[in-house]
């Protein structure tokens, strides 16, 4: 705990919570935070070519044990999710060492860029190029609100962004990977659980063009107001979802060129679909016509991210549960290693939430759990890394 106060003031959002997004100043000062305290440990710290911190204990090698998550947030986000897998990692690196533990084999504690694409819009980035889910090209060409390029942001943060991409020299190092991470709804009654899957999961963004035009002097019969056919689709998109099963949300709109007095030009909306999410975007895809094309507007839909269910290596898995004697847990949403569940055995753990609120302020977990958390951690990479 003492290690998340040290993270307690930084990236504090005017509207409550955190806004740590990738490669910005806060972001940036989280990350220099962990060079700091993996340096305290006898951890050397080397970045990689996509910006994802390691910090490795004694030499980097093959089959490597490595724990970690991230340090960016949403926007508005919590105090745990993310920092909470970084700092338990440190943690249990700390009682390892105190307790004269050395691994067997090569132990690195990574941070992963830009988890929650609060910034650029992809989510996972670091691990999807270190990985090769996501296209370089593509990835440098991505613009944040501001309009700033990842690759811009990249060169500003000493990342080169000329060698963007899949990282076969870091992936070929991880050997197993296990990340801790605060529960994020309500599924747990004991203070810690085994991950067994994550949901399918994709973004996409629907641009509505209509006519941009004056609110006083035009009357409404001859308006082309893309913000109509926009508003249906939100709408759409819950009642779609809950005939699939599935969960839809729409947590970002933006009308151009935003005046109070101005009929838009054009809306984009951003869907987050997990649980048959391409059903869900068929579906909702015609309905986003049908409603363009009754305010006489257009629109186009662009998968932005997408992947599948994951499940969790099996045997790994069950070896966790086993040790720990805790149960296990599905859950909706994305980490990174669901991403490098294709690579390498892959885990989670989770630490309960007795909110059941994630990606808000209200996120919390217990002290004791906490601690309990970082004992599980702590068992299992001793176990892993011998």
């Amino acid at each position: 705990m003492s290690l998340l106060d040290d993270l307690a003031d930084v990236g504090r959002a005017p509207g409550g919570g955190y806004a740590r997004h990738g490669f910005d100043r806060a972001e940036t000062e989280m990350r220099e935070w962990f060079r700091e305290e993996a340096g305290r440990r006898g951890l050397d710290v080397e970045t990689d070519r996509n910006g994802n911190l390691w910090a490795w204990w004694g030499a980097p090698g093959s089959d490597a044990l490595v724990t970690g998550s991230h340090l960016d947030s949403v926007p508005g986000g919590g105090a745990f999710d993310g920092p909470l897998g970084v700092v338990s990692a440190l943690a249990a690196v700390s009682r390892l060492q105190d307790n004269g533990f050395r691994p067997a084999k090569p132990f690195a504690v990574v941070v992963f860029a830009e988890e929650e694409g609060g910034r650029f819009g992809v989510p996972c980035l670091g691990s999807r190029l270190l990985t090769g889910a996501l296209d370089p090209d593509r990835s440098r060409a991505l613009r944040d609100p501001d309009g700033t390029t990842l690759a811009e942001a990249a060169a500003e943060a000493g990342v080169d962004p000329r060698h963007l991409g899949r990282d076969d020299v870091a992936l070929g190092r991880i050997g197993t990977f296990v990340e801790l991470h605060v529960e994020q709804g309500r599924a747990l009654d004991v203070p810690v659980g085994v991950g067994s899957t994550v949901l399918e999961h994709g973004r996409w963004r629907f641009s509505f063009t209509g006519q941009g035009n004056h609110a006083g002097t035009t009357i409404l019969r001859d308006r082309r107001d893309p913000m109509l056919p926009a508003a249906e689709t939100v709408l759409a998109a819950r009642k779609i979802a809950s005939t699939m099963d599935a969960r839809a949300t729409v947590g970002r709109l933006v009308p151009r060129p935003g005046g109070t007095n101005v009929i838009p030009s054009t809306v984009d909306l951003w869907l987050d679909a997990r649980g048959n999410s391409r059903d869900v975007v068929a579906e909702l895809t015609e309905a986003a016509q049908r409603a363009a094309a009754a305010e006489g507007c257009a629109v186009t839909v662009t998968e932005e991210s997408y992947g599948g269910t994951v499940t969790f290596h099996v045997a790994l898995r069950d070896r966790l549960t086993g040790l720990l004697n805790a149960p296990e847990l599905p859950t909706g949403a994305g980490h990174d290693a669901a991403i490098l569940a294709a690579q390498a055995p892959t885990a989670m753990l989770y630490v309960r939430n007795p909110t059941g609120i994630s990606h808000a302020p209200e996120e919390f977990a217990e002290d004791a759990d906490v601690e309990e958390g970082v004992v599980a951690l702590t068992r299992v990479l001793e176990a892993l890394s011998t």
